[in-house]
C-alpha cells in the first residue's frame, strides 16, 4: 500500500496530539497526587487508621491542637512521627506538627525534661502534656486529657471493706482505676475516720460496696456531702441494709429491694451461674446513648427508686422480663417463687440530677449528678474486660464529673492480636516442622535419586 504525504502528515499529527494530551493527563494526574491525598488501610486489624474512639476525642476538640516533636535530624524517624500525626491531621486540619531538634535547643530540651529523642509535646490552649510512646493510644489518651476542662479529683472511700482503687485482689478496682487516670481523672482514698472531712476539690465521691457500717459521723458528713450538692457514685450489693446509710439514700429516694437478681438468659450464653445478669437495652440517657454494647453484671440487687422533689430520676441499666429477684437461697436449682421473690423487669442502675443551689457546697451553681448501681462487681478486676463494662464505667465517670462532650467517648483499646496454642497443638507444630517436614524432604530426595540411579 503506498502512503501518501498528506497521509503521513495525519499521522504525525495524530501522534503528536497523542504526545500532547498524555502529557497533560500525566500532568494534571500529578497535580492531583499533590493535592488530594487519598489511603485505604487493607490491613487485618486496620492498624493504619485512626479508631472511631480517636474520632470521637477530636471532635470534643474545639480550638486548635500544637504538636511539637523533639526529633533529631533523622529521616526515617521523623517520618513515622509525621505519619502518625498524620491520621490525625486528616480528621482534624487544625492540628500543627512542628520539629526541634534536640541538640540545637538544649536549653528548651531541659526545661520540658525531653529525655528520648521522639517525644511529644502535645498542647491544646495553655494545657500541655509530654508523652514518649509514639501510638494511637498515647496520643488519643494524651488528647481526651486535655479536652477536660480541668483534671476532676475522684475520691473514693475507705475503712468499711469497700473495693480498693488500687488493689489487685479480683474484687478490687486497679485495672479501672488505671483507665481513669489515662483518662485525665485523678484517684485518692479517704478514710472518714482518720480525715473528718471531704475535701473541696472533690469532682467524684465514690461509695465502692461497703462491707461494714458507718459511723454515725460519718453518715451526717455523707448526708451533707448529697445535700449540699456533691456529685456522687454509690455502688451498692445484695444485702439486708445499707450499713446505716440510710439517712444517705432518704435524701435522693433511693431503696435497696431484697434478694438477688437471677437472669435465666444467661444460659444461653454459657454463664450457669444464677446470680449473672445481662443488660443489652438501654435509656437514651446521655451515659448510655448511642450505647450497643453488652454489660455483664455478676451478684447484683435491684434498686427502688422514688427520687424527691427537685430531683430528676432516669433508669440506667433494666434486666430484662424474665428476670427475678431471688430472695431465697441461691443453691441447686433455682426457679421463680410467686409471692415472695420479686418479678422482672428490675432497676439495676439509675441516674438522679437536680439543679445545683448555693448551699455551701463545693460548686455553688450547676447541675448535682448522682448515679447508683446495684452492683461493683462489674468494675472489678476480674469482670471489667467483658462485654461493654469498662466503657459504661467511663461514660458514668464522665458523666458524673460534668464532662458531657467525653461522655460517649468508648475505651481506646488494642486488638488481640496474640496466638495461644495448647499444649498438644505445641507437640504437632513441632513434630511436623522439625521431624515430619524434615523426612518428608529426605524420602522424596532418595526416591528421586534412586529413580535417576536406575534410569
Amino acid at each position: 500500500m503506498r502512503i501518501s504525504k498528506r497521509y503521513h502528515t495525519r499521522l504525525r499529527m495524530q501522534t503528536a496530539a497523542f504526545v500532547v494530551l498524555f502529557l497533560a493527563a500525566m500532568s494534571l494526574l500529578a497535580w492531583l497526587s499533590y493535592r488530594y491525598h487519598f489511603e485505604a488501610d487493607w490491613s487485618n486489624s486496620g492498624r493504619n487508621t485512626l479508631s472511631a474512639a480517636s474520632g470521637q476525642v477530636l471532635d470534643a476538640i474545639p480550638g486548635p491542637v500544637t504538636i511539637t516533636a523533639y526529633a533529631s535530624e533523622n529521616g526515617q524517624l521523623r517520618q513515622a512521627i509525621r505519619d502518625a500525626i498524620g491520621r490525625y491531621q486528616r480528621h482534624k486540619a487544625d492540628i500543627r506538627l512542628d520539629f526541634v531538634n534536640p541538640e540545637r535547643e538544649p536549653e528548651l530540651t531541659r526545661q520540658l525534661g525531653i529525655k528520648m529523642d521522639g517525644e511529644l509535646v502535645i498542647a491544646i490552649g495553655e494545657r500541655s502534656e509530654r508523652i514518649s510512646n509514639l501510638n494511637e493510644e498515647s496520643v488519643s489518651n494524651a488528647l481526651q486529657r486535655l479536652a477536660r476542662n480541668s483534671n476532676p479529683w475522684l475520691v473514693f472511700l475507705e475503712g468499711h471493706g469497700e473495693r480498693k482503687p488500687r488493689g489487685i485482689a479480683n474484687h478490687d478496682l486497679q485495672s479501672f482505676t488505671n483507665h481513669l487516670e489515662q483518662k485525665g481523672f485523678k484517684v485518692q482514698n479517704l478514710n472518714l475516720a482518720e480525715t473528718p472531712a471531704i475535701p473541696n476539690n472533690t469532682k467524684v465521691l465514690v461509695v465502692a460496696s461497703p462491707q461494714t457500717d458507718y459511723l454515725p459521723g460519718e453518715v451526717e458528713l455523707l448526708r451533707k456531702y448529697v445535700e449540699h450538692g456533691g456529685n456522687l457514685l454509690w455502688l451498692m450489693e445484695p444485702g439486708p441494709n445499707l450499713h446505716k446509710l440510710e439517712p444517705v439514700a432518704e435524701t435522693m429516694g433511693v431503696g435497696l429491694q431484697a434478694g438477688t437478681i437471677v437472669d435465666p438468659t444467661t444460659q444461653l450464653f454459657g454463664l450457669q451461674d444464677p446470680r449473672f445478669a445481662l443488660v443489652s437495652e438501654y435509656s437514651p440517657h446521655p451515659i448510655t446513648r448511642d450505647f450497643e454494647l453488652m454489660t455483664v453484671f455478676p451478684q447484683a440487687a435491684g434498686l427502688e427508686v422514688i427520687a424527691k422533689e427537685g430531683w430528676e430520676k432516669e433508669d440506667l441499666l433494666t434486666t430484662v422480663d424474665r428476670s427475678w429477684s431471688e430472695t431465697g437461697t441461691l443453691k441447686d436449682e433455682v426457679k421463680f417463687d410467686r409471692g415472695s421473690d420479686i418479678p422482672g423487669p428490675l432497676t439495676l442502675g439509675v441516674a438522679l440530677s437536680r439543679a445545683r443551689e448555693d448551699t455551701g457546697g463545693q460548686e455553688p451553681g450547676g447541675q448535682q449528678r448522682v448515679v447508683v448501681i446495684g452492683d461493683g462487681d462489674f468494675l472489678s478486676n476480674s469482670i471489667l474486660g467483658n462485654g461493654g463494662n469498662l466503657d459504661l464505667g467511663l461514660h458514668i465517670f464522665n458523666w458524673l464529673s460534668q464532662d458531657d462532650d467525653l461522655v460517649t467517648i468508648p475505651a481506646l483499646t488494642r486488638n488481640d492480636t496474640k496466638l495461644e496454642l495448647g499444649q498438644t497443638s505445641q507437640y504437632i507444630l513441632a513434630f511436623g516442622f522439625l521431624i515430619f517436614l524434615p523426612l518428608a524432604l529426605a524420602g522424596s530426595g532418595i526416591v528421586i535419586w534412586l529413580r535417576r540411579r536406575k534410569q
